[in-house]
């Protein structure tokens, strides 16, 4: 085949907070700058973005205004890709060009599962859109990458994608690295001198950010603290209603107040039910906690003997009894997942799109 001749990312997650994907985006583009060739690859962002890294390698291409994201995609990068036709798309975000197939990350198809998770017009839109974007992406990508076994193994089955056509390329802590822990969290929430297990995520539905809800209201002398913010679909409906007392919502917190609440707790903890990867809680064996995660989707491919695990559907469980369970130290993953590995096995896809 006669594939275009240079790589351009698109580089919206600048745009956007640095939660999973946009972190991931962030961390692989930032070490790809250190492995390519000068004008090998280049960067496709709004004119009126800010805080752009600046890249040795990769070049920066401003193009049209910040705008929402999917008009973004589907009406400004696709448009410069049909007037460039040199270029073949790297995009990060789950997302396939009708016009201009590329190399597309699709971490997982969480939407095709669980419609019951979908209940107003907003949210069964989205998911339809969702699902339509995986078989675009199956059918017309030049080539898939996705976060784990367990997402490949599911893009091949519900999308009929090719198995030979898909690398897993595991995501990775070490941006946690140099984060300096910011304790003053404890001032401004001193409930937490207590023991407590924490929670971080958006607080979506598949988050299951209800297994801690009922598990605090059956256990009133354990202390959960939850950062993460509501997203505007799939929303979790049960923090619309009055959470226990031994809850204590912390809203949007800084990687600087996350990592000092990692370092102290009793244990994080992740209940979610469905997980293309699950970043959080490596994030917390990199700080030395404990790590209660669900035995769902990804998470026993990602932790194996690390974890302690639950059912994500059952809180009839003491948590203190299961953390007297003996568990695996973490060195040995910590050491796996890494963003040096994974953007070298990115460029190396790369460069079979660029001879």
């Amino acid at each position: 085949m006669n594939f275009k001749k240079r790589i351009l990312i698109n580089g919206y997650f600048h745009c956007r907070r640095l939660t999973g994907i946009e972190r991931y985006a962030y961390e692989i583009t930032s070490r790809l700058d250190k492995l390519c060739k000068p004008d090998e690859i280049a960067i496709i962002v709004p004119v009126d973005a800010v805080n752009i890294p600046k890249y040795e390698n990769i070049r920066i291409i401003r193009y049209g205004k910040i705008i929402q994201n999917i008009l973004w995609q589907m009406i400004t990068l696709q448009w410069f890709l049909i007037t460039h036709r040199e270029y073949t798309v790297l995009e990060f975000g789950n997302t396939a060009l009708p016009f201009a197939s590329g190399i597309v990350f699709l971490h997982d198809i969480y939407c095709e599962f669980f419609p019951e998770d979908f209940t107003n017009i907003r949210d069964k839109i989205i998911r339809a859109y969702n699902r339509w974007q995986y078989r675009l992406i199956a059918k017309h990508s030049k080539h898939i990458v996705t976060v784990s076994n367990f997402s490949k193994n599911q893009i091949i089955q519900y999308c009929k994608a090719k198995p030979e056509n898909i690398s897993v390329i595991y995501s990775s802590w070490f941006h946690f690295k140099n984060i300096t822990a910011d304790y003053s969290v404890f001032n401004d929430f001193p409930a937490l001198s207590k023991p407590f297990y924490f929670s971080l995520g958006s607080l979506s539905k598949r988050k299951n950010i209800k297994w801690i809800i009922e598990y605090a209201r059956k256990n009133p002398d354990s202390l959960f603290a939850i950062s993460g913010v509501s997203l505007p679909t799939v929303k979790a409906d049960e923090l619309d209603n009055s959470t226990p007392q031994n809850i204590i919502l912390l809203g949007y917190l800084g990687d600087s107040k996350v990592k000092a609440l990692m370092t102290k707790c009793k244990a994080f903890i992740l209940p979610s039910y469905y997980e293309g990867f699950g970043l959080t809680p490596l994030e917390a064996l990199s700080c030395g906690a404990q790590i209660i995660v669900a035995k769902a989707a990804s998470l026993p491919e990602i932790y194996g003997n690390t974890a302690h695990y639950i059912d994500p559907f059952n809180t009839d469980i003491d948590l203190d009894a299961l953390l007297s369970e003996p568990v695996e130290k973490p060195d040995e993953i910590l050491v796996k997942y890494s963003y040096d590995k994974a953007a070298r096995m990115v460029y190396n896809i790369i460069q079979e799109f660029t001879k």
